[in-house]
């Protein structure tokens, strides 16, 4: 059955008359097409890649199982969004892990910008609207919004992210606008008290000249171990971790004493390959394995830049290269960078 559509002056598709009759690929074709934002929506909720995947597979299945309930009243869109954010809500009460003594997430994943790439412009193109897209993403956001309570994690996401109306939200999470607008004022108390200082000085746009030189000096010595070069670039009070294991270390000697006690100095056999995650500058380091005849995933350092010093390193394994879209090994001669 083929269903009628239109579109709201917002832009978004509201279908006209009942789902309950469209087949099973119609269906899909619909909700794909909100895959991806539905997919950050819950990478915001949970922090996980992984976890936002698993959410948004259940999201369209319970769409697809609760389809006569929609009656046109809103956006396929918006019913979508609220399917998503209870069904992020649901798990993190099954299993809301609490953030580390030193607030790192554990479970935090990247995001790679190639995805991000696929967002909806939603015609906001301006810096105010870029740069709200851009540090809502990014590492020390995503970990700061973890230490909420759930229903006020998703009153900010929604209202300050989404920029939906309090009333909507309200609809949503079944909640007075003022209870609402209560949970909005606990959760950005909570990100002032958990986001980095320096907010406005975050990761300037991919065309900051400065930006780009550092991570190019940051990188060449990387693959030469180079770690007296790599502590002048690194902010006094540089923060660093490593997901899914606990331990922030703060500040430049403490964070030096580590990777040298670690047999970074020692490292050999390095290539790296440039990337960006969470609209973060992001390097990919690969170690030669004799037995492989390869370079083979080691680690992917994301940096946080401000001021032109590198003030956050947090470290990835090669077990998330695969969903970043990286290659699974780099030949003998390396890659041109």
């Amino acid at each position: 059955m083929t269903i009628d559509t239109c579109t709201e002056r917002t832009g978004e598709e509201v279908v006209m008359g009942s789902l309950a009759d469209m087949d099973e690929g119609g269906f899909a074709d619909l909700a794909e097409r909100h895959r991806r934002e539905l997919h950050v929506h819950c990478y915001r909720m949970l922090a996980s890649f992984q976890d936002a995947e698993d959410a948004v597979q259940e999201t369209f299945l319970k769409a697809w199982r609760a389809r006569e309930t929609y009656e046109g009243r809103s956006s396929v869109r918006a019913w979508l969004y609220r399917i998503a954010t209870n069904t992020c809500l649901d798990l993190l009460a099954r299993r809301r892990p609490e953030p580390a003594s030193g607030g790192e997430a554990m479970w935090l994943q990247p995001y790679p910008d190639s995805l991000l790439d696929e967002l909806p412009a939603d015609g906001a193109d301006g810096p105010e609207s870029r740069a709200l897209a851009r540090e809502t993403i990014e590492l020390a956001y995503v970990v700061a919004v973890q230490h909420l309570a759930p229903r006020p994690r998703a009153a900010l996401i929604l209202r300050d992210v989404m920029g939906w109306p309090a009333k909507d939200v309200a609809a949503l999470l079944g909640d007075s606008v003022n209870s609402v607008n209560s949970a909005l004022q606990r959760a950005r108390a909570g990100m002032r008290e958990h986001l980095p200082s320096e907010r406005q000085e975050w990761t300037g746009d991919d065309a900051d000249v400065e930006n780009r030189d550092l991570v190019r000096r940051f990188t060449d010595a990387s693959v030469a171990a180079d770690i007296d070069t790599v502590a002048t670039m690194l902010r006094h009070d540089v923060r660093y971790s490593m997901p899914p294991w606990e331990g922030l270390l703060v500040g430049r000697d403490a964070v030096v004493a580590d990777w040298t006690a670690n047999g970074f100095p020692e490292m050999t056999g390095l290539r790296a390959v440039p990337t960006a995650v969470n609209r973060q500058p992001a390097v990919a380091y690969y170690r030669w394995d004799e037995e492989q005849g390869a370079h083979l995933p080691l680690t992917i350092d994301v940096l946080r830049i401000s001021g032109e010093e590198v003030t956050e390193v947090t470290i990835f394994g090669a077990d998330r290269f695969g969903s970043l879209g990286l290659p699974e090994r780099l030949p003998s001669e390396g890659v041109d960078r």
